[in-house]
């Protein structure tokens, strides 16, 4: 059986992380993905609302993963740069439904930090990714 090319670091006696992982370790191709915002390929916001942003900057993640041959399975990291983080907790169910509908149940060691503004008018998220390809 082949071995894995990504581990979960769990601590023993830490609590389960919750919708992340606390850290993994990966063998293989590292792939850097820029921060992306929620705009088409046009380079247009796709809305003024924060989870259809969300949804979008991630589906750009896929996009410009699959160029090196990815998939998100193979994303090891996500740093979310938000503008608002009463909007980013009060729509959390919204934001983990459009995670999925992208990403699927795959959750990679994760940071959100909230930022004064994004360089990007009307952008309010921005997400950077890392992911390893299996060597081969």
């Amino acid at each position: 059986m082949k071995k894995k090319h990504t581990e979960v670091l769990q601590p023993q006696g830490w609590a389960p992380a919750k919708g992340y992982a606390n850290g993994i370790v990966a063998e293989g191709r590292q792939v850097f993905i820029a921060g992306q915002i929620g705009w088409t390929a046009e380079a247009k916001l796709v809305s003024a609302d924060f989870v259809a942003q969300v949804e979008q900057a991630l589906a750009n993640i896929v996009q410009v993963l699959a160029e090196a041959g990815g998939e998100p399975a193979h994303i090891v990291r996500l740093t979310w740069y938000l503008t608002d983080k009463s909007e980013y907790m009060s729509r959390q169910k919204e934001i983990g439904a459009a995670y999925r509908r992208v990403l699927g149940r795959h959750y990679p060691a994760m940071s959100a930090i909230v930022v004064a503004g994004l360089i990007e008018d009307g952008a309010k998220v921005e997400i950077e990714a890392t992911a390893v390809l299996p060597p081969g």
